[in-house]
């Protein structure tokens, strides 16, 4: 939560410093608007995110059994730690920097340096820094999702669409099949055995380039450009 206000702080004041704009111009109205648009992305990497583990799951002969220790408080609590990581990453780098960059030197650059951005981060974020291999995959995987979500801010003039895909994504990876730092949560999986070579190609390619190439065309041909909604509060 600190992290949460702290980055909600630090936007304001660079959007007032900068652009004489309060944080409502990152996009968080009209409400039923923004909400609808945070569900649906919620839903499409949530359903897509499913896709790639049952295929995984498959590729390795394993299965997904229910944890039977887990509770409604364990999964409102992983929730709400999936939430406030993906909303402090989306204020960081789908927030305020990006809405100036966006102003100052225009859309592609700007998505651009904030896909490289949010790349390079995971290299500290996975701890893969120093091993060439693991940097080079991490860089493609979320510097493609990282375009992707940057883009959709700047055609939805809203941090809300992108926030949605982030979260549907991480929730569903990281609470519901026990892939994330939290340990084993609501599914885990049992059984199966290690990928082949190229069992394990079509692995990696489904899931850190198929999905965030699925997005991006779900940006570019579904989400259409919006105009910036005017603020009366500066």
């Amino acid at each position: 939560m600190i992290g949460i206000l702290v980055a909600l702080a630090v936007s304001w004041l660079l959007l007032f410093l900068i652009e004489k704009k309060n944080i409502l111009v990152l996009g968080f109205l009209p409400l039923g608007k923004r909400l609808k648009q945070f569900l649906i992305g919620f839903l499409i990497t949530g359903i897509l995110c499913v896709f790639v583990q049952y295929l995984e799951s498959y590729l390795k002969s394993s299965t997904w059994i229910l944890n039977n220790e887990i509770t409604n408080g364990i999964i409102l609590k992983s929730f709400w730690w999936d939430f406030n990581s993906v909303l402090t990453e989306e204020l960081i780098f789908r927030g305020a920097l990006l809405y100036i960059f966006i102003q100052k030197i225009g859309s592609k650059k700007s998505i651009l340096i904030s896909a490289i951005a949010f790349g390079i981060y995971h290299w500290f974020s996975y701890g893969v820094l120093g091993n060439v291999m693991a940097m080079i995959l991490v860089f493609i995987g979320t510097g493609l999702m990282g375009y992707a979500w940057a883009w959709a801010f700047s055609k939805t003039k809203s941090i809300m669409l992108p926030f949605g895909l982030h979260l549907g994504w991480n929730f569903i990876y990281n609470t519901i099949f026990s892939k994330g730092p939290l340990g084993e949560l609501v599914l885990i999986q049992i059984g199966g055995n290690e990928l082949t070579d190229w069992a394990s190609l079509l692995n990696f390619i489904s899931g850190l380039v198929l999905v965030p190439i699925l997005v991006l065309i779900y940006v570019k041909f579904f989400v259409k450009n919006e105009a910036e909604i005017k603020t009366t509060v500066d």
